[in-house]
């Protein structure tokens, strides 16, 4: 009896998220959502605050200024994506593959990123207030910064 309430629920719930988030392109967040993978999709703006978005692909996929507070992006693939001003207040950004992308201004105030690939990023402006950062090139610097005398 359990499991027959469960596959519903389970097939319902994309349909919950879908309509609980707004994005520019509709169409790109419904197959974010059936697929698990949108590349270079348009969800720029989306509100996506508390999804499971684990392993999701969404290699090359604009999501400027997306809200993704307490998502979990736990193993995704975000190679090369755009998420310039987006709010990852309290994320888990664990083993998330963020290589070439737009890290410009988001806002990681209280994330978790762990074991996270930002080679190649662009960091600028980042907030990090209160975050955990462990191995992943992500720290305080800047053109003021000193490099530390090694020998």
């Amino acid at each position: 009896m359990k499991l027959q309430l469960l596959a519903p629920l389970a097939l319902a719930t994309p349909l919950f998220f879908a309509s609980a988030v707004r994005a520019e392109n509709p169409q790109d967040l419904q197959k974010l959502f059936s697929t698990r993978e949108c590349i270079q999709c348009n969800l720029s703006g989306v509100n996506l605050s508390g999804a499971h978005l684990i392993g999701v692909d969404l290699r090359g996929a604009n999501l400027q200024g997306a809200n993704l507070t307490d998502a979990n992006l736990e193993g995704a693939d975000l190679t090369g994506a755009n998420l310039a001003g987006a709010n990852l207040t309290s994320a888990h950004v664990t083993n998330v593959n963020l290589k070439q992308a737009n890290l410009n201004g988001v806002n990681f105030t209280r994330a978790k990123i762990y074991d996270s690939n930002v080679y190649q990023a662009s960091m600028e402006n980042l907030n990090i207030t209160d975050a955990e950062i462990y191995n992943t090139g992500i720290g305080v610097g800047g053109e003021d910064a000193q490099i530390p005398d090694w020998d």
